[in-house]
């Protein structure tokens, strides 16, 4: 199968995919964190070369509930626009297979709700970050390690770990790196 991860600089799905036999390649505007088929650009260019499945990833940036305190001037100076039509590229793109994934996000009322909701508890890491998932052709993905028990034993900010890191200028790119589980089980499911 012909994989493309879209806005992904990690290779954590990628190498999933590649891991599994498909010809996968990851695509960002920055390099990859690690090596393997990576096209350093805007995906943009290279939606319509023939995949089979798509997974992106685009930026949350102007379109996450979190940042809703600043939505007006995003709304103003048309930056929340842009994140807009770039998602719906990505979820209109002509591939048969798509899933989009972002946090909890305007795009639940501007385009549609999404599929399916994800922790990444239900696939074997003891964290939260609620995922969503729009889907076109893809079955749901069916949690493969559900550790939700031991993670609601965890203090607060061990639970939401991601959300207690200390500002630096590396926070964002932590933040927003898919959980080695959900990568694999969208390989293993997905093929």
């Amino acid at each position: 199968m012909k994989v493309l991860v879209a806005c992904e600089y990690s290779g954590t799905v990628r190498d999933a995919f590649i891991k599994r036999g498909h010809d996968a390649i990851s695509c960002d505007i920055l390099p990859t964190d690690s090596p393997g088929p990576h096209y350093l650009g805007d995906v943009r260019a290279i939606l319509n070369e023939g995949w089979d499945i798509m997974i992106a990833h685009p930026p949350c940036t102007h379109l996450a509930v979190s940042g809703a305190a600043w939505f007006a001037e995003k709304r103003a100076d048309g930056r929340q626009q842009i994140g807009i039509d770039f998602f719906m590229e990505m979820i209109n793109a002509d591939i048969p297979k798509i899933c989009v994934e972002n946090p909890v996000c305007i795009m639940s009322s501007v385009y549609r709700k999404p599929d399916q909701i994800i922790q990444p508890y239900m696939f074997g890491h003891a964290e939260s970050k609620k995922t969503c998932l729009w889907l076109k052709n893809l079955s749901k993905l069916v949690p493969t390690n559900d550790v939700k028990s031991e993670w609601e034993l965890l203090p607060k900010n061990k639970r939401e770990r991601l959300h207690y890191l200390p500002p630096s200028e590396d926070r964002w790119k932590l933040r927003s790196k898919t959980f080695h589980g959900i990568a694999e089980a969208m390989a293993t499911q997905w093929e």
